[in-house]
C-alpha cells in the first residue's frame, strides 16, 4: 500500500481489497506466527486459573500528546488483566476501519500496537477487520480482548478489602483526561500534557513477586481516582478516607483543571492505579512500586475505615473533608 492511499470497501464482505489490507498492511506489521496462520482462531496452553477481559475503544481524537487509540487498546486491556493479579499473555484485535482512513494513520496505530504489545510482554495472535461506509465509524475503532495467567496466591477484589488497609497510588492523576481533552478542543494550553497511557502488569506483578499482602487493585480510567474509590468502598461496604495533600497532581495539569473547572480526582487516567495492600505491608509495597519506572511516584494517599460503609472522603490541606461522589454523568465522552 503506497502513501496516500486509504481504505476502501470491500463490497460483498471480503474480496482482494480486504485480503490486501490484511497481508501488505496488518499482518507486516503485527507479525505474530500464530496470527500468521489466517485460522479462525488462536491456539494456545494455559497453566491453571485464567482472567480474560474485553473492550472497545472509540476514543476522539484518534491521535493525541502521549498516545493513541492503538496504544491505548492494548494498553487498556493489559491493565485490566494486571488489575485482576494475572500476567498478560495473549490478546484479539477487532478493527472497524472507515471507508477512506489515510493507511498512513492506520499503520501509525497499528505500529503503536505492536509497539505496546512487545512492551508489555503479550502476543497479538487472533483479529478481525471490518470497513464501514464513509461517516460511519470516526475513522478506526477498535476492540480487544485479553487472556492472562493468573499469579496471585489468593483472589483480589473488593471483597477481600479489610479495615485498616493502607490505599497506594502508583503516580500523578489527572493527565490522560487533560491531554485528550485539550488536543480534542485546541485549548492552545502553554505546555501540551502528555497522556500518562501506559501498561501497569510490570508493577503489578512486581508487588505479586515480593510477596505484598494485595488485596484489590482498580486502575483509574473513566470517572478518574473518585469512581474507583467509590466503586470499591460501594462493593466493599467499607470506608475509604483521602488525603488531598498526599495525591500527585503535576502543576500544568491542576492548573488546566482549575481553568476548565474539573476537579483532578474525576479526571480520566490510562496508565494509574491504586493498590489496597495490608497496613503492615504499606512500606514495602511503595519501595516495590518505586522501582518500576512507570509507578516511581508511587504514594500513600489514604486508608480503610470499617464506617461509614459505603463511603469515600477527601481530607483537604486544612483538615476539612469532603464527600467523593461519581460524578452523575460523563465528564468527557470518548476519552477511551
Amino acid at each position: 500500500m503506497r502513501s496516500g492511499e486509504t481504505v476502501q470497501m470491500a463490497h460483498g464482505g471480503g474480496g482482494r481489497a480486504m485480503a490486501r489490507l490484511i497481508a501488505e498492511v496488518i499482518l507486516p506489521i503485527f507479525g505474530d506466527a500464530e496470527l500468521a496462520r489466517g485460522h479462525d482462531g488462536a491456539l494456545f496452553e494455559l497453566e491453571g486459573q485464567a482472567a480474560f477481559t474485553t473492550d472497545s475503544y472509540v476514543i476522539r481524537p484518534l491521535e493525541f500528546p502521549g498516545g493513541d487509540i492503538g496504544a491505548l487498546a492494548v494498553n487498556g486491556t493489559v491493565n485490566d488483566l494486571a488489575m485482576c493479579g494475572a500476567r498478560p499473555l495473549y490478546m484479539s484485535v477487532g478493527l472497524i476501519l472507515e471507508e477512506g482512513l489515510s493507511f498512513d494513520l492506520l499503520k501509525r496505530v497499528l505500529g503503536s500496537m505492536r509497539a505496546a504489545a512487545d512492551a508489555a510482554g503479550v502476543r497479538l495472535v487472533t483479529g478481525d477487520t471490518k470497513v464501514v461506509d464513509r461517516g460511519k465509524a470516526d475513522g478506526i475503532f477498535i476492540n480487544t480482548a485479553g487472556v492472562g495467567q493468573v499469579v496471585s496466591a489468593a483472589p483480589i477484589g473488593p471483597a477481600a478489602v479489610r479495615p485498616g488497609d493502607a490505599v497506594l497510588i502508583s503516580g500523578d492523576i489527572g493527565r490522560h483526561g487533560i491531554a485528550v481533552m485539550a488536543a480534542r478542543e485546541n485549548l492552545g494550553l502553554e505546555m501540551a500534557v502528555q497522556s500518562d497511557c501506559a501498561p501497569l502488569a510490570e508493577p503489578v506483578l512486581a508487588l505479586l513477586e515480593a510477596g505484598i499482602e494485595v488485596h484489590c487493585l482498580r486502575d483509574l480510567t473513566r470517572g478518574g481516582l473518585a469512581s474507583a474509590a467509590v466503586e470499591i468502598a460501594e462493593a466493599s461496604g467499607l470506608s475509604i478516607a483521602l488525603e488531598e495533600p498526599a495525591i500527585p497532581v503535576r502543576r500544568d495539569v491542576a492548573a488546566a483543571c482549575e481553568l476548565l473547572g474539573l476537579d483532578p480526582l474525576h479526571v480520566a487516567n490510562e496508565g494509574r492505579f491504586i493498590a489496597f495492600v495490608a497496613r503492615q505491608d504499606a512500606g514495602r509495597a511503595l519501595q516495590v512500586l518505586r522501582g518500576c519506572e512507570v509507578s516511581a511516584g508511587a504514594g500513600v494517599v489514604g486508608a480503610v475505615a470499617e464506617s461509614p460503609a459505603g463511603k469515600v472522603s477527601c481530607r483537604g490541606p486544612l483538615g476539612v473533608a469532603r464527600a467523593i461522589d461519581m460524578l452523575s454523568g460523563e465528564q468527557l465522552p470518548r476519552i477511551c
